[in-house]
This record gives structure tokens, sequence and C-alpha cells, in this order.
């Protein structure tokens, strides 16, 4: 546990990273170790099983103000806690004396440590093809969720032994602590040292979970894709996510969508493009051409004296709009191709042609030269 990574250094922020920061680096480490592009690379799986522990802990503000002051120790009962020389054990917080001198010398009420909480969401992302986007898709989905340790149910106590009530703070998780100030004597409350916080002593931990009550596990969950998804859109699972404490509801799992780029197609908004390529021949005298579509091939008539760059509409032949009906269009742009490679008889060919062909029959290159007479 001594050599476990600074959980900030794992994502590569700063400890004063905002909520956004850190959502914005973990969606990077996740495209950077995900497994779907990095199969059988156990270096990578392990990468991202410590990405995901550093963002459990980083994206739950009350864990992370916890790791901030105390690191490790403080998420993780392995690193040990309270008792002498604990960081548990360290002088209360200025800010706590004040806030209960400000409320009116009564101290706060203390939360009830044993009350059910709602558990923390998670993010995962998932892979899919231009198609599966463009038609939706079903998909399993693989990911880590922490869970209610199977073997204890939560409670951290190995089988056949229950958790005792603290006799410290009788339950309650907190201990009164009355404090000299300029002001006259403060009465604060603070985490108890001896349970740090839950109110109950496990005196036999679970062997599963270490006395967690709660053990990291990996979860599949069959999420349907709707068509017409786009890239970095999120689709939430309702209580997928981490469990919760107490009895409380899981949270949810966020699924991030990735989209894998297509070799031909092009998104924009609902629309695709494409390039095709043609012949100069194809082009001058005009041509059938067989152009590829989302629903397969179709056939389009290129009219003669087709340009370089002229762009073609296949009305319909987009992609279906999210959640709503109809579907965009497709748009093909016209690459007209310049042949290499030519035999002597093709060069002289082409010499010939173009020696009997006038600037009638080039719009642009006669309008052109009549742009040059007046600047020569």
């Amino acid at each position: 546990m001594a050599d476990k990574r600074d959980f900030y250094e794992v994502l590569g922020i700063s400890k004063g990273a905002s909520e956004e920061e850190i959502k914005k680096a973990y969606r990077q480490m996740i495209k950077k170790y995900h497994p779907d592009l990095h199969p059988d690379d156990k270096e990578a799986e392990e990468k991202m099983k410590e990405v995901n522990e550093a963002y459990e802990i980083l994206s739950d503000p009350e864990k992370k103000a916890r790791y901030d002051q105390f690191g490790h120790a403080g998420v993780d009962p392995n690193y040990g806690a309270g008792g002498a020389g604990s960081p548990f054990g360290q002088d209360i917080d200025l800010g706590d004396i004040f806030s209960s001198f400000f409320g009116g010398f009564g101290g706060r009420r203390s939360a009830n440590p044993n009350a059910p909480r709602r558990g923390t969401d998670i993010e995962t992302t998932v892979y899919i093809s231009f198609e599966e986007a463009a038609k939706g898709c079903k998909k399993t989905v693989q990911y880590q969720a922490v869970s209610t340790c199977k073997d204890c149910n939560g409670t951290g106590a190995e089988k056949g032994t229950t958790p005792k009530t603290c006799t410290a703070c009788g339950g309650r998780g907190q201990v009164t602590i009355n404090q000299r100030t300029p002001f006259g004597t403060v009465q604060t409350m603070r985490t108890c040292d001896a349970c740090r916080g839950r109110g109950k002593i496990v005196d036999t931990p679970c062997h599963t979970c270490n006395g967690r009550g709660q053990e990291r596990r990996k979860k599949t969950v069959e999420v349907n894709i709707p068509a017409g998804i786009n890239d970095e859109q999120v689709l939430s699972v309702s209580n997928h996510g981490n469990a919760g404490i107490n009895g409380g509801p899981a949270g949810d799992l966020h699924v991030y969508i990735g989209i894998r780029p297509h070799p031909v197609f092009e998104r924009r908004g609902d629309d695709v493009w494409c390039e095709i390529p043609i012949t100069f021949a194809q082009a001058a005298l005009g041509s059938s051409v067989t152009v590829p579509t989302l629903d397969g091939k179709v056939t389009y008539d290129i009219h003669e004296g087709t340009q370089p760059g002229d762009i073609f509409k296949l009305k319909g032949k987009g992609i279906q709009h999210l959640r709503g009906r109809g579907r965009g269009d497709q748009y093909v742009k016209v690459v007209i191709e310049v042949p290499k490679n030519l035999s002597a008889k093709q060069k002289q060919l082409i010499k010939e042609f173009d020696e009997n062909t006038g600037d009638k029959n080039y719009a642009k290159r006669k309008s052109f030269k009549e742009k040059l007479k007046g600047l020569f």
C-alpha cells in the first residue's frame, strides 16, 4: 500500500483541479487506456483500474476532502487510522470552532453516521462503429464499481460477528469538544477517533473487504444506444453506479459514447459527407457511378461536364435524428482524378485532344485569360 500513487498524479492534474477538470482528465485517461483500444494488454488494464480508483475518490466531494487532508489514509482503512499518531487524531479545524460559535454556541448537530447514503455516480466509455451510431445498437458494457461486500453484507465484520456500538461516541460518530477561545468556551463537534465517524467498532474485520463493507468488482450491463447518438454524448443508467452506504441506493452509471472514425464517411450534424473519385472522361461525358451509403450502394448519374468539387445530395440517406423522426442527407463531393504513368500513345492522344479543344469548352480558363488582358 505504501507505494500507491497519488490520485492527482494518476489523472495528471493538480490538487486544485475543479470538478470539470477532474472529469475531463478522467475521460482522457479512458481514451488512453480503454480495454477496447488495448486488447490483451495487462499493463493498460492495470492502468485503467488505477484511473478508476482515482476518479472514484476525486469525483466524490466528501472522499476528496478526506483525501486532500489525510491522503490515502483518509479513504482506505488499510492504511490505518485512529489512535495515537493517526491523522484522524489531529486537532479540530478552527473552521469548526467559528462555525459553532456563530451558530449559537450550541455546536452543530451531527448527521447520523448510520443513516442510508446514496452511492456516487461513476463514468465509463464504450466505443461503437460509425454505422452503430447511425442506426442504434445494444452493447454489453463492462465496468468497475464499488459493491456491497457479498460476505459481510456491508457490515465490515467477519461472518459470525457483528459490529459493536462505539463506546467513545455512543454511536453518534462524533464527540463533543470544549475549547477555550477569546470569546469564551466554545463547544464543537469532531469526528470520533475511535470509530472514525462510523459510530460502530468492528473487532474482527471481514477478510474479503478488510472491514470496509464494500469491494470493487467488475460488472456488466446491457445498454440500448439510440440511433443518431453522437460522439461524447452520455447515456445514464440508473442505480448502476457505486453502491450506497448503510442500505442507501446506488449511484448512476454515466456511459460516454466514443465513435470510431469511418474510412469513407464523415459526419456533420445528422448529414453524412463523402468523396467519390471519378475519371476525367466520366466528368466530361457523364456517367453512372456507384455511391456507398449507410443503407448500401446506390447508383447515381453524374451529369455531363461535372467539375472538380461539385457536390450532389442524396436526400434522406444521412443519420437518423436522435429520438426523432426523419434522417439527414448524404452529400457527395466529386474528386476528378488525373491519371498517372501514361504510355506514349496515351500522352499523344491527350495532346491531340487538348489541341482540338477550344477555350469555349473551358469557361474558367477563358474567363481567366480575359482578366489577364486587363493586367498586362
